[in-house]
This record gives C-alpha cells, sequence and structure tokens, in this order.
C-alpha cells in the first residue's frame, strides 16, 4: 500500500485528468483503502482493434502506473470479447466487425507493448471473454433490461445516427452493456477512459449500483492531440508517434510538434513533477528557457521509456547533428503555412514557401533527393505533409522553418 496520504494521492490522481465522478466517492474509496490496508481495483480496458499503440493510447495507461505507484491495483483489461463486436463510440456508422484471430493476434502484441510502461508484477492482464463465453444466451440477453432504448439514443453518436436515419445494430447497443459488466464482474473501484468513453463508463456505475455493487469512481482522460495538434491521435490521421517506431521518428516527430502541445504532452506523458511542469511554463513565457531545449528533454524521456538510454542519446545527437544551430542560418525564414485540409502536398508547400519555386520544380528537386524534411530525405513526389511544424531544407543552402496559421 501507498505511504502517501489522501491529499498526496489525489494530487496525482488529478493530473491531467477532465473529469472524475465523483470527487466525493473517490476520496471515501481512498479513506476506506486505507483504514482497511487493502488496494483498490483500478480497471482500464482496451479493444485490441489494432496492433500497434501509439503515444494516444499511453495516456491512460501512463495514469495506470502512477495508480500502480500509489499501491493500487491495476487492471489491464483486453476486450478480446467486445473487440469483435466493435465499439461504436464516435462512429457515425457500424463499425466493421473483427474475426477472433485478428483480436487475438493484436492482443498479444498489447501485452508485448504496455509493460514498457506498466510494472508486470503489480498488473493483472484479463480477457472479457473469461466471463462472457460462460455466460448463458438468458443471462446475457438480460443484460438488455438495463437499459432503455430511450436511454440509449440520448448517446450523441446513436442519437446523430438515428436522426440521419443510419443503421444502429441491437448488437451496437450491447457494447457499452458490456463494458458496464465488465466493471460488475471485477468489482472495479475506479475505471478510467477518455472524454469519449464518457456514455459507456457511466453505465458501468449504473449497473454495478443495479447488480448490489458498490459504484465504481469514473476518472475521464483527455483525448490526446497528434502532431497536427488539432485532431485526437490516430493512425488512421498519419499524426500519430507509435511507441513502437525507431528512436530517430520519435524524437522527429516530437521536435516537430508546436510549444503548447509540447506542454500538453508534458502533463499526460512525462514523469516531471507538476512543481517542475509549472516552471517550464514560466520559463517559456518569459523567456528564460527555450522551447526546443524543452522538446530535446521530452523527446529523449518518451524514447527512453520505449526503447533505452543509448538509443535517446543517439537519437538527440543525430538531431542535433543536422539541427544544431551552427548549421541553422539565423536568418531562416519563418512562414506561416494554410493548410486546406489535414494534410498538404510536399511539391505544393516548397512552391508555396520558397519562391520562386514552381511546383514542377519542386517534384524535381524530390525526385533528385534535395529535399529534406525535419533532416529526413524525400523522394516521393507524392509525399503529403500532416499539419504541424517542420524545418525544409532544399539543396545546400536554402533553409525554411514551416508552421501552420493559427485556426
Amino acid at each position: 500500500m501507498s505511504t502517501k496520504d489522501i491529499k498526496e494521492q489525489l494530487k496525482i490522481i488529478k493530473r491531467g485528468t477532465v473529469e472524475i465522478i465523483t470527487d466525493d466517492d473517490l476520496v471515501k474509496k481512498l479513506e476506506k483503502s486505507i483504514s482497511a490496508g487493502v488496494p483498490l481495483k483500478i480497471k482500464a480496458g482496451f479493444d485490441p482493434t489494432a496492433p500497434d499503440i501509439h503515444l494516444g493510447h499511453t495516456v491512460l495507461i501512463h495514469k495506470m502506473r502512477q495508480f500502480q505507484e500509489l499501491g493500487h491495483e491495476v487492471i489491464f483489461l483486453i476486450g478480446d470479447f467486445t473487440g469483435i463486436i466493435g465499439d461504436p463510440t464516435g462512429r457515425s456508422e457500424t463499425r466493421k466487425s473483427l474475426t477472433r484471430e485478428d483480436v487475438l493476434k493484436n492482443a498479444e502484441t498489447y501485452k508485448e507493448q504496455i509493460f514498457k510502461i506498466l510494472d508486470p508484477k503489480k498488473t493483472q492482464v484479463r480477457f472479457n471473454s473469461e466471463w462472457f463465453a460462460k455466460m448463458s444466451a438468458m443471462e446475457v440477453v438480460s443484460l438488455g433490461a438495463m437499459r432503455t432504448v430511450a436511454r440509449m439514443l440520448e448517446r450523441e453518436d446513436f442519437k446523430k445516427r438515428f436522426a440521419s436515419q443510419q443503421e444502429i445494430t441491437i448488437l451496437e447497443f450491447y457494447y457499452p452493456l458490456f463494458q458496464a459488466y465488465d466493471s460488475v464482474y471485477l468489482k472495479a473501484d475506479i475505471e478510467l477512459g477518455g472524454t469519449d468513453q464518457r456514455f459507456n463508463l457511466l453505465m458501468g456505475r449504473h449497473m454495478q449500483k443495479t447488480m448490489g455493487v458498490e459504484e465504481q469512481v469514473v476518472v475521464m482522460m483527455p483525448l490526446l492531440e497528434g502532431t497536427d495538434g488539432v485532431q485526437k491521435m490516430s493512425k488512421s490521421l498519419g499524426n500519430y508517434i507509435g511507441i513502437t517506431e525507431s528512436p530517430k521518428e520519435m524524437f522527429g516527430k516530437i521536435m516537430s510538434i508546436s510549444d503548447e502541445l509540447m506542454v500538453r504532452y508534458y502533463e499526460l506523458l512525462s514523469d516531471i513533477s507538476m512543481d517542475e511542469l509549472e516552471k517550464f511554463k514560466k520559463g517559456i513565457k518569459d523567456g528564460s528557457i527555450h522551447p526546443m531545449e524543452l522538446k530535446k528533454r521530452l523527446a529523449s524521456e518518451i524514447i527512453r521509456r520505449f526503447h533505452s538510454e543509448i538509443e535517446a542519446s543517439d537519437a538527440q545527437r543525430e538531431f542535433e547533428k543536422v539541427f544544431s544551430q551552427r548549421e541553422l542560418p539565423d536568418d531562416m525564414p519563418v512562414v506561416e503555412l494554410k493548410w486546406d485540409g489535414d494534410e498538404l502536398w510536399l511539391p505544393r508547400i516548397i512552391s508555396t514557401t520558397v519562391p520562386p519555386t514552381s511546383s514542377s520544380e519542386a517534384r524535381r528537386l524530390i525526385k533528385e533527393g534535395a529535399v529534406t524534411v525535419n533532416g529526413e530525405r524525400v523522394t516521393d513526389i507524392e509525399k503529403k505533409l500532416r499539419r504541424g511544424e517542420y524545418i525544409l531544407k532544399i539543396g545546400k543552402k536554402r533553409f525554411v522553418k514551416i508552421v501552420p496559421q493559427k485556426l
């Protein structure tokens, strides 16, 4: 059990959270835990719908590790049963179902990747097929009595699809009921989830109360913006940083994010204290700390976590070799670029920001290998860049820094 008192635990638990339902319930559970000397059960569920985990996923996992360090019991729940159905959260149409083989294959990679953050000795890995596979048809059907159709249609994504006459399957209605039953079966004290999971998380509280289990506290974490600083980090949007990417790729991507986004990444992904983070914010504001140095520190910390100390140092040295102040011109132009949509064609970016270069000239330069983006040589003339900050080098001497126009 943790030696920290309730006030200290609350400070750590609340770091980066958007909402806790409810604060009073959380305090009561912590008091009970300390009094009885029994750790709280912390649950977070992940449907293995894709094989790789990116930094957006790790916001929840990082919070789970904080609970571990406070002495509580963490349950990493792999939704191998619910993953086959597919979470309808945020969907404008029915999600394509995965095969059980796909789900199990992805689940194995999750197990490998999460222990880069979590302590395997203090982590329970559970699969919800453990209990759902044993339930009779009548037991499964009876879950449908927990909520009315009218209440289900209060959910925003269901409401929109119903209003636009798009199909909603009965199976999708069951998804939040299945997630809620996970909390009943595991007797979860606290469930972690993103803000987009609010409906499902509250369903867990409702079902626990209905079935005579003490209601869980809901701790909601923000959805981490991707490298574009606008949309939720997503592999499909191309604005992600994968935890299995090479140290060089990770370092370059983190260095490309905006200063504002860097502060947010520190709060949600870093191990630094809140006091130190406040010093960083103040230093950036008064000019006593250069944001680039803080980005290097952040990139190194994250790479150490998922790779090694040596690889983090090597990635930083390589980055500094290319982007050191000695090699970048003091008078390098900075161009604010308007992004029409989520990404722009690289030849167009070059022709817009490096006059008098035309699109055809830009394509020729790319083909010849005369263009680098954040130190990476680009030879694909169809290359597109996500909204973000970049340093372009054209030929041997022309440099330009691209920053997106503020929305």
